[in-house]
């Protein structure tokens, strides 16, 4: 076993008042307050005197001096050949309630309090069926992406070194604009291409950098979460007009009547989240003539347009109108979602201001995981993974649309037609709460998230997202009947 190298750090006191005289006591009472305040705990192992005099440029007699008085009072402890520790006996009494960090008559500002409702809401599921994009056993990266990874941070660009470029890694987004022409018709080039922390990073410096306070944007509802929220707890300067969606997607005339005068829109048109279907491509041509008469523009989330099962994934609306629109895509949801690698498509116009927000909010991502996906791309495993990919959530969703067909009535819930993406809708019975089958589902050991939170308050509709992550057959058939004595019983009670 490999042995773990010990450093004591010397423990932050403060400055001590060397006009006043009594140093030793001073750093006695310092070392005092910070056992109080929990900042040194029960069993932590101190500098030996000599190394804390010379840090706290102390004569080593007055560090001496402090340690037998504190020991003396029993808060240290010392064993020859072992040093000085804060006594083992102090983990059993309680902190003083005066000194505990965790007390705080502070109170929250609405902009705090917003961000942990956001918070509470997208905490992450349990890894159990019906989880969205758990990618696990055949639908996980093979060990291409290991191997990759274990030359490249050792040996190659991806190996630790300095400060990176703000828009990424030029190797990767050379390979990403290679990728998104031939895979999504998009027209870029590989400076209007900017590597982020994933669709929810990008989404956030959209709205930064489009809109000004006053200003208002058009969202689909319902809508993802990550984006309602950024209007309701980041940018509550901006307005955000809820737009319905309909078969063909956003509403257009509906959304020219509620907000005519919006500068930006926010659409999934490939696949819209959560009810899963494509814009229609009149309904596209329509969004484009409005953008183009208001001088707006758009920000197309490309969410899981990789994921369709029949025919070929839709064209982007990027292509369309490369100079109006702005384009997000993630490789977290087809590789691993803790990758965190997206990438925004900028229109030459604005790409100054985005890397100069980039900058701003974390100079740069991590470099090493850029050149292994760079590499990836490159050498076509993408493309083979994703035809993969295709193949396995396929045969899931055949799987868990015969494993609801079988279980649970269409008296108390109904599937929502669907041929893409890694989710399902399912539709409940009028007088059913989604979030009390969310939670009382959760207690049975069965993962699901509610729809109707991602309405505007007014028009929610009572549903639950099933996730096509990696579970085997048997798993999906036994959640399905637990999902199903959760609804009977809520039925029954209610």
């Amino acid at each position: 076993m490999p042995r773990t190298a010990k450093t004591v750090e010397v423990p932050a006191i403060g400055e001590l008042d060397r006009h006043a005289g009594q140093l030793s006591l001073q750093l006695a009472q310092a070392l005092r307050a910070a056992i109080h305040k929990g900042e040194l705990k029960a069993g932590d192992l101190l500098p030996s005197t000599r190394v804390l005099a010379s840090a706290l440029r102390l004569a080593r007699g007055t560090v001496l001096a402090a340690f037998e008085q504190l020991t003396a009072e029993g808060f240290l402890e010392s064993q020859p050949g072992s040093g000085t520790r804060i006594a083992l006996s102090l983990h059993r009494q309680p902190p003083a309630q005066a000194n505990s960090p965790d007390i705080c008559d502070i109170p929250l500002s609405r902009q705090a309090q917003a961000l942990a409702q956001f918070a509470s809401q997208l905490q992450p599921l349990p890894p159990v069926p019906f989880t969205v994009s758990v990618p696990i056993n055949d639908t996980a990266p093979d060990d291409v992406w290991r191997r990759l990874g274990n030359r490249i941070r050792a040996r190659g660009p991806g190996a630790p070194a300095g400060y990176g470029e703000p828009l990424g890694a030029l190797p990767l987004r050379k390979a990403v604009c290679e990728y998104v022409r031939k895979s999504r018709s998009v027209h870029c080039t590989p400076e209007q291409v900017i590597i982020t922390a994933g669709t929810q990073q990008g989404l956030y410096l959209a709205t930064q950098i489009l809109l000004d306070a006053g200003d208002t944007a058009w969202v689909e509802d319902p809508a993802y979460h990550g984006i309602t929220a950024i209007f309701n707890s980041a940018f509550r300067d901006r307005v955000m007009a809820r737009v319905p969606v309909d078969a063909e997607g956003i509403d257009v005339a509906a959304g020219r009547k509620i907000a005519p005068q919006a500068k930006a829109v926010f659409v999934t048109p490939s696949h819209q989240y959560p009810l899963c279907m494509p814009m229609s491509m009149s309904r596209r041509l329509e969004l484009l003539a409005w953008a183009k008469q208001q001088r707006a523009w758009i920000v197309e989330d490309d969410y899981d347009s990789e994921m369709r099962y029949s025919g070929h994934p839709f064209p982007s609306l990027q292509g369309l109108d490369p100079a109006r629109v702005i384009y997000l895509g993630t490789f977290s949801k087809i590789l691993f979602p803790s990758l965190r690698l997206g990438y925004a498509i900028v229109p030459k116009a604005l790409m100054d201001a985005f890397c100069g927000a980039r900058v701003l909010m974390d100079r740069h991502p991590p470099s090493a995981d850029q050149h292994v996906l760079a590499s990836f791309i490159a050498q076509g495993h993408l493309d083979r993974h994703i035809r993969r990919m295709r193949g396995v959530y396929a045969e899931k969703r055949r799987v868990l649309t015969e494993a609801i067909h079988a279980h649970i009535s269409a008296e108390l819930a109904v599937l929502h037609p669907s041929d893409q993406g890694m989710h399902q809708v399912l539709w409940l019975k009028a007088g059913l709460d989604d979030r009390q089958v969310a939670r009382k589902a959760a207690e049975a050991g069965v993962a699901v998230s509610a729809l109707s939170p991602m309405y505007a308050a007014e028009s929610g509709k009572s549903g639950l997202i099933l996730g096509l992550g990696g579970y085997d057959d048997q798993q999906i058939h036994r959640a399905a009947q637990q999902l199903n004595q959760v609804l009977v019983s809520l039925t029954e009670a209610g």
